[in-house]
């Protein structure tokens, strides 16, 4: 028996292999957003953290050491979104379990190192995204440097 299952159909293969690690719509449309605001970023960046622990937030801003992580519904079994699949549930059950208990490490390993945290779904709106994420760099007390903060208004 294998450690996972074999794809009900070609198309359901292809459906799978199109699932983008980085660069999601959400992501883009985040990224795009904070770009036009000024701000400056490192996007799929790795942190090595103690004891090992490899992060790679979606977003981060290293100036201020804010990690941001754009979460699928379905990947991250978002509580409003996610849906359990029906089929090989014995494997998927696992899975997205697995995925949210790294998302939990991966965070506490984040806040040890000094970092702050920023889980946004991928079904939350461009703007209200943008304004968490502003509220958390707003909040962070490194000085403003060139990489992260915008440019002031010339007036």
């Amino acid at each position: 028996m294998p450690d996972y299952p074999h794809p009900s159909s070609e198309g359901r293969s292809a459906n799978m292999r199109a699932n983008r690690r980085t660069d999601t719509k959400p992501e883009l449309a985040l990224r795009r957003a904070l770009h036009r605001l000024g701000y400056r970023y490192r996007k799929d960046y790795r942190l090595d953290l103690e004891a090992g622990r490899r992060v790679r937030p979606d977003i981060a801003f290293t100036a201020r050491k804010v990690a941001v992580f754009v979460d699928g519904c379905f990947w991250h079994a978002c509580p409003h979104h996610g849906s359990k699949p029906r089929s090989n549930e014995w494997y998927w059950g696992p899975k997205l379990l697995k995925n949210v208990e790294r998302d939990r490490v991966n965070d506490a390993a984040l806040i040890l190192a000094g970092w702050t945290v920023v889980r946004l779904w991928e079904h939350v709106p461009v703007d209200e995204a943008v304004a968490t994420v502003v509220t958390a760099l707003t909040a962070t007390s490194a000085a403003p440097t060139d990489q992260d903060q915008p440019p002031d208004p010339v007036g």
